[in-house]
């Protein structure tokens, strides 16, 4: 199983996130049984839920999806750095994969443009919790 943490906060660009990662997903096989998505308020709670999912047992990899967009104060400066910082040391600690599709862009154009394309982070983040799951599966089998 996936689980997808999403931010709520610019959510016109997260909810697209959201829905080219569960495109994604579901093209490369996935049913809706096998991916869960949850919401947080921000990019700042996505640690938090993203360490629940992973210390559940019941998600072999876990998807971080958000958007930070640059402000005219360094608070999103903060916000992406420690939320990147946090979201990779729970993958490490809790050997569950925690896939970053979390952008940051300069402007809202930059998100959009994000969301689509060859640019689309949220299917580029269902493209790597796939290889991940796969790895993960790999491993499983090789070392028993």
């Amino acid at each position: 199983m996936i689980a997808i943490a999403v931010s709520r906060f610019n959510e016109e660009v997260t909810s697209q996130l959201l829905k080219s990662c569960k495109a994604a997903l579901a093209a490369h096989g996935l049913t809706q049984a096998q991916v869960k998505a949850f919401s947080v308020p921000g990019a700042y709670e996505l640690p938090w839920l993203a360490n629940e999912l992973a210390l559940s047992g019941k998600y072999e990899v876990v998807i971080a999806l958000g958007c930070v967009l640059k402000g005219a104060t360094a608070q999103n400066d903060h916000i992406a750095r420690s939320t990147v910082q946090r979201l990779h040391e729970i993958a490490v600690r809790t050997r569950v994969p925690v896939i970053l599709g979390v952008i940051t862009p300069n402007t809202y154009a930059q998100a959009v443009a994000r969301t689509k394309g060859s640019l689309d982070r949220g299917k580029e983040a269902a493209n790597a919790a796939v290889e991940m799951l796969k790895l993960r599966q790999e491993l499983k089998t090789a070392h028993g």
